[in-house]
């Protein structure tokens, strides 16, 4: 009887954790930041060498997005188009796009800078930069979880959007054209002068390939 009270108590603590959003990706407990806090620091170089300093970059919008080129979700995403054409908008608009790949040496989504230059001619995908975050420092500092996982932080160097790209939570790329695209929604609220009114949501996708 005790042995099955116990095995009750771990289910519903479970259950508990899962309506909660909380999820095992191993290693140290995902915190993620609160929106209207400061995002945290990243100091690093991205694939191909090049300084990437939110620090410096101070006074611009900048979007984060996690992302695994093996994900169904991440490659619903591109296959559709979505997000190089977010990232094209982006960059006409002044806004730094940054994709982050967290997954560490030998797991899935693990790719060489080599790698990264093949990806984005093969995608058509043209990032501002993309950093190799192998070690998981980033992605933990974040509390990204999924891939995707996007955040948007804003020219004063505050989190204002942290979630889902979107809320079709599928691997379906029809189901792009009719969703409703948050990360574009909260852009166009910044662009007016309005505050995000959707600033967090819960992220779908691939687990992050942490050690």
């Amino acid at each position: 009887m005790r042995i099955l009270a116990a095995l009750v108590i771990a289910a519903v603590i479970a259950f508990g954790a899962a309506r909660a959003g909380v999820f095992d990706l191993g290693g140290p407990a995902l915190a993620a930041p609160s929106i209207g806090a400061p995002a945290p620091a990243i100091a690093t170089t991205d694939s191909k060498g090049e300084a990437v300093d939110l620090t410096a970059l101070a006074g611009k919008t900048v979007i984060l997005e996690w992302t695994n080129d093996q994900c169904p979700y991440v490659q619903k995403h591109y296959k559709s188009g979505n997000i190089p054409h977010m990232q094209m908008d982006a960059a006409t608009d002044g806004i730094v796009w940054i994709s982050i790949i967290s997954s560490a040496p030998g797991k899935q989504g693990h790719v060489t800078p080599e790698e990264v230059e093949a990806l984005k001619r093969d995608r058509d995908s043209w990032p501002a930069h993309v950093v190799l975050d192998e070690t998981g420092e980033i992605g933990r500092a974040y509390g990204a979880k999924t891939t995707p996982h996007m955040f948007v932080i804003d020219p004063a160097g505050a989190l204002v959007y942290a979630g889902a790209i979107d809320d079709k939570r599928s691997t379906d790329v029809d189901d792009v054209p009719g969703a409703t695209n948050y990360v574009r929604q909260a852009l166009a609220e910044m662009k007016a002068g309005a505050p995000v009114s959707v600033a967090e949501t819960t992220p779908y996708g691939c687990s992050v390939k942490y050690d």
